[in-house]
């Protein structure tokens, strides 16, 4: 069997590497944890005159309230009327007071992006002049500080007890279906059942004070619950614990069965229904994760699901059977090991987890990163990478434990009687064994008069090391008291014992059993590490989307930079999402001399890596909104790909001119996004 490993191994890595590659290559643009791709005003400028109000352009929709966006002005003091509106696709405006100062002020957002995680931070700009100002220009909370440490506590503790669930479960039910009787594996399970169940309702209760003011004391705030109730992630949470009172059932069910006496046919019927049972509440329990997370949001959402969920089931089977076989290796009573044919089941179990893992975790790769320079220049993919490694080393582990188990196996079945002889001397020992135990036994009821003198003068110590308190004492009597059949018993419970150390130290010396459980442990520690980063990165923003939000800003940089430029020229650089299909880039505007009268304009289209984007039609309209002239429309022609030009754009006045764009990337799929400039 062992031969077998090393081609095995060496197939999935080929697999996994041609997989990725041929996926990363091709990569198409997809978007989860939404992201800041863009602002009017951008960051840092100084316009001449205060803007009536203040745009963000995420890379995804978010979910805003009241206080999602606000403007200070540079005492601190809000200037914004009502709450944030989303004016089109990604965009989310909220319009500002009027009459406001010169000086810097600051803005502040704070959203949940569709994947339920908290977005936030600031940026500053300046009307007329830059200023000094009170505010710091931190961005709210959210997310973060002690809140946030003890919310991605319960994710990691919600993480490891349906592991330990349902991955203990199916390692008793498939693989080892005596260990039901054994203490130490029911404990284990009902442990992760406990931790599941209690890190779920911490997570409602904290999801409120995460998601908004990061603040301890609005953790016990019944309004926040109230708000977390009605969103996704609420959902998902009460989802869960309905689901979690049926795994209650399951698992009662689980190890019950096996201590009633049933005919085979009925433990047959029972094992299959278990089975089938299992798995519904398993998956279901996982797909409250894929739900409301990163498989819920961006590119094929209706493959991403079932992905995440046989994901996390492949997790469960392997790290949480892992955990079940330590368990039954290490606490396991003498008298009932964990058979050598149960740790071959599981061995067999793990290795199509893995085969299952590295399927659907090269998907999640490719659709979470894009490019194979986001393994090194995103948070994320450096993350992922530490993943990879650290499932290389549990892999590798895993093939010693493999080794040891088929040690462990081919000992067992050396040292087996063989055939219809042997069975013939296990009955005859064991009946020798039942009768010389029987005669023990009678004997030690049945005290012959002659040993009372003897047990008069010379009591035998007890198991505490004292001598009998009946046995000098008994007046002389020849038949047995009290004090001798509390005696018998002892001497059973210490015989009992004697034989229990004797078995545990046989087993225990079985050089192969014992290179099993180092190595089995050895896969324990990686795993509790590998779960802590498989954690983090859920809390991560993907490696596609923070590389999407640098370009943007990257392109909005520069758009403010030239629009300030001395030479008159206007440029204009703005983020789009049509949300179908390859729908996500870059539009930039721009204008020569940027003058009052006969202007040039070109149009440049790309995707968010930089290249040349050919979409079916652009259009361009001009509006001076302040004296009601406009929308003026500008319909430049197709001059290569990914390049529009007009010329002869009249501008008939100079003012705060707004420059919206339609882009259209399908028959149905089309995006206005616009901005505002000072022209003439």
């Amino acid at each position: 069997m062992t031969r077998t490993i090393a081609p095995r191994l060496r197939i999935l890595v080929l697999l996994f590497l041609a997989v990725t590659g041929t996926l990363l290559s091709g990569a198409a643009p997809a978007s989860a944890h939404a992201a800041l791709t863009g602002s009017d005003p951008a960051q840092g400028v100084v316009v001449k005159k205060a803007p009536t109000q203040v745009s963000l352009t995420f890379s995804e929709k978010v979910a805003t309230n009241d206080d999602s966006l606000r403007v200070l002005d540079p005492k601190g003091k809000a200037v914004q009327t009502g709450g944030a509106t989303n004016v089109s696709g990604t965009t989310y405006a909220v319009r500002l007071k009027s009459g406001l100062a010169k000086g810097t002020y600051t803005v502040t957002y704070q959203v949940v992006s569709a994947d339920s995680h908290p977005v936030s931070g600031a940026y500053t700009f300046s009307i007329g002049a830059p200023s000094q100002t009170v505010v710091s220009g931190a961005g709210p909370a959210a997310g973060g500080g002690a809140v946030g440490a003890l919310y991605a506590f319960g994710r990691y503790v919600s993480y490891a007890g349906f592991i330990v669930l349902a991955g203990g479960a199916a390692f008793v039910l498939a693989c080892w279906q005596r260990g039901a009787g054994v203490r130490a594996l029911q404990r284990l399970v009902v442990g992760g059942w406990l931790a599941l169940t209690a890190a779920t309702l911490w997570l409602l209760l904290l999801r409120g004070s995460y998601t908004t003011s990061g603040k301890a004391a609005d953790i016990f705030d019944l309004d926040l619950l109230g708000q977390v109730l009605q969103t996704k992630t609420g959902a998902a949470l009460v989802s869960r614990l309905l689901l979690l009172a049926a795994a209650a059932l399951f698992v009662a069910v689980l190890f019950g069965a096996w201590t009633r006496r049933e005919d085979g046919e009925e433990k047959r019927d029972l094992t299959f229904g278990l089975a089938v049972g299992g798995v519904v509440v398993a998956a279901g329990l996982a797909t409250s994760w894929a739900m409301a997370e990163h498989a819920s949001t961006g590119l094929q959402p209706g493959i991403a699901m079932p992905v995440d969920v046989v994901h996390l089931l492949a997790v469960a089977a392997w790290l949480g059977g892992l955990a079940a076989l330590l368990t039954a290796l290490y606490r396991a009573p003498a008298e009932t090991p964990v058979e050598a044919a149960a740790v071959h089941r599981f061995s067999r179990l793990a290795f199509g987890a893995v085969l299952a893992l590295v399927t659907t975790g090269v998907y999640q790769s490719w659709r979470q990163l894009g490019s194979w320079s986001a393994f090194t220049e995103t948070r994320y993919g450096q993350l992922l990478l530490v993943k990879i490694a650290l499932v290389a080393v549990l892999v590798g582990i895993a093939a010693v434990s493999r080794r040891w188990t088929g040690q462990l196996a081919a000992g067992t079945a050396a040292t087996a009687p063989a055939g219809r002889a042997g069975k013939k001397q296990v009955e005859e020992e064991h009946a020798e064994k039942e009768r010389i135990e029987k005669e023990r036994a009678e004997k030690e009821r049945v005290v012959p008069a002659a040993a009372g003198k003897a047990a008069r003068t010379s009591p035998e110590p007890s198991l505490d090391g004292k001598a009998d308190a009946d046995g000098p004492g008994d007046g002389g009597k020849g038949a047995a008291g009290p004090g001798d059949s509390r005696r018998a018993a002892q001497l059973a419970r210490q015989r009992a014992a004697i034989d229990a150390a004797r078995q545990k130290r046989l087993r225990d010396s079985d050089p192969d059993r014992f290179g099993l459980r180092r190595s089995v442990l050895a896969e324990a520690g990686v795993a509790v590490v590998l779960l802590a980063v498989t954690t983090a990165l859920t809390q991560t923003e993907p490696g596609r989307t923070e590389q999407d939000a640098k370009a943007a800003t990257s392109a909005s940089s520069s758009s403010s930079s030239s629009s300030s430029a001395a030479s008159g020229a206007l440029t204009l650089t703005m983020p789009f999402d049509t949300g179908g299909t390859d729908g996500k880039g870059v539009v930039s505007i721009d204008l020569d001399p940027a003058r009052v009268g006969g202007n040039e304009m070109h149009v440049y289209v790309q995707r968010s890596n930089g290249r040349a984007f050919d979409v079916p039609e652009v259009k361009v309209s001009l509006t001076l909104e302040a004296k009601k002239i406009g929308p003026l429309p500008v319909t430049p022609d197709h001059i290569a790909t990914g390049h529009w030009s007009a010329s002869g754009v009249q501008i008939p006045m100079a003012g705060d001119w707004k420059v919206a764009v339609t882009v259209r990337t399908s028959d149905i799929d089309q995006a206005t996004v616009s901005k505002n400039a000072q022209i003439g």
